[in-house]
């Protein structure tokens, strides 16, 4: 991630430790009031330092949003890693998959309404870039898929059940004004989890 965007700064630790303080104040600004209404000022106050210690470990704006993408596709990426297992069998696995996802949205949920807010004000190599985690995630789950079923499915099939459980676990963030005053995130992880496997026609415990 670093060396996506450059730094005057060598101290590598420095670096870490000022753009998380960074990205923190940008993801409340962007969520606020949008990535383009944003300026570098602002995110620098946020972030607790000068606009010229802003320059030192950035070049332009953009950079902070490719930072704060990068950060929320890592930071769920190794959540998802640390909690699922792609080479175990059976639904159970995939039950746990889902609750552990649906978990890391529950727990992201500012950052991923503003990184699909804003991810479009990327550049085309930015995005290609992000969006290639974001496939690398799905993967992962397209493999506890076709690990999980008692049959086997096409392909397709399955690519399209790992995008819905995707969007499903995002939708809580998304939809929340709505969604939390009807449910709590235990009930609406079960009732996903309850229509999806009537859809494939099995048990969680198959």
């Amino acid at each position: 991630m670093m060396k996506k965007v450059p730094s005057s700064i060598k101290d590598e630790r420095l670096i870490v430790k000022r753009r998380d303080q960074m990205i923190k104040g940008a993801v409340a600004l962007f969520k606020q009031k949008g990535f383009h209404k944003t300026t570098t000022r602002e995110i620098a106050k946020a972030s607790g330092f000068s606009i010229g210690t802003l320059y030192e470990y950035i070049r332009t704006k953009e950079d902070v949003l490719f930072l704060v993408c990068d950060f929320i596709y890592e930071r769920v990426r190794d959540g998802m890693e640390q909690a699922i297992d792609t080479n175990e069998k059976g639904m159970p696995s995939l039950k746990n998959a889902i609750q552990s996802y649906f978990q890391l949205m529950d727990d992201m949920q500012d950052e991923v309404v503003v990184m699909y807010q804003e991810v479009k004000s990327l550049s085309k190599d930015a995005q290609d870039y992000v969006l290639k985690k974001e496939m690398n995630m799905l993967q992962m789950l397209e493999q506890v898929i076709e690990n999980s079923l008692p049959t086997s499915m096409s392909k397709e099939d399955i690519q399209l059940i790992a995008n819905n459980i995707f969007v499903q676990g995002q939708m809580w963030g998304f939809r929340r004004w709505m969604l939390q005053k009807q449910f709590t995130l235990e009930e609406y992880t079960e009732r996903q989890m309850h229509f999806l496997f009537e859809g494939l026609q099995v048990t969680k415990e198959a």
